[in-house]
């Protein structure tokens, strides 16, 4: 495939790497610039920042081109951009985490919900720790993890940095250098604790996902997940 890479950060050289590493040729790597033509592309995967990420999809839909995103704190517009593809006919991705544990740890997070719901006595908190220059906060993994947490219980929503409201999940951020990020489900009550974490070593599993999706998401229309690319859930 012919990769359109928009980000060239950190992510996108970790993703360039693993693509060339898979056969695949990156034809654009955008730092921000958007000088670029993404109708060179077969495909694009955008790890932009929150400000850039949406205009990085309009117009790759625009253009028929596919597009994988894990780009964070944008999602005020996820559902224009659903529409938008929709309309355009076109190939869609986005994910919180696109590392495959990650993925595995989602579903984790859902089943434990469902069978701590009727537990009152457990009280359940989101931690997650990445490194400093991560712009958003709390993280898109735990937004997702809250999210999940949400639908398979009769938590209502997420605070970040609040422990006050029974029916909300209390989320902290921590910010620390060198860390691509940590993040654990917490139950906790007067007698014990249970606990699941994923904690990431590198970026290079982020990065193999993203490119896994990219792969799947070639030559399909439609909105679609890494659970359908991982054929979870």
């Amino acid at each position: 495939m012919k990769i359109a890479l928009l980000g060239y950060g950190r992510m996108g050289k970790e993703i360039e790497k693993i693509a060339l590493e898979r056969g695949h040729e990156v034809v654009i790597k955008d730092d921000g610039t958007k000088n670029y033509d993404i109708t060179n592309a077969d495909i694009a995967i955008d790890f932009s920042i929150p400000t850039a990420a949406f205009s990085n999809i309009s117009n790759c839909l625009q253009n028929n081109i596919p597009v994988v995103s894990g780009t964070t704190g944008w999602l005020e517009k996820y559902e224009e951009a659903v529409n938008l593809c929709e309309t355009n006919n076109g190939g869609f991705i986005y994910a919180s985490n696109f590392s495959l544990g990650v993925n595995i740890f989602f579903e984790l997070n859902q089943q434990l919900a469902k069978m701590m719901n009727s537990l009152d006595q457990y009280k359940v908190s989101i931690e997650e720790i990445h490194h400093t220059k991560k712009l958003d906060a709390p993280s898109g993994t735990a937004i997702t993890l809250a999210e999940g947490i949400i639908e398979n219980s009769d938590k209502t929503a997420w605070e970040l940095d609040n422990k006050t409201s029974d029916d909300h999940i209390p989320i902290t951020a921590v910010r620390t250098p060198e860390v691509p990020g940590t993040h654990t489900i917490n139950y906790d009550s007067v007698v014990d604790s249970i606990e699941i974490k994923h904690t990431a070593h590198n970026r290079k599993g982020f990065a193999l996902g993203a490119v896994i999706a990219a792969e799947w998401l070639k030559d399909k229309k439609g909105v679609f997940t890494m659970k359908d690319v991982l054929n979870i859930g």
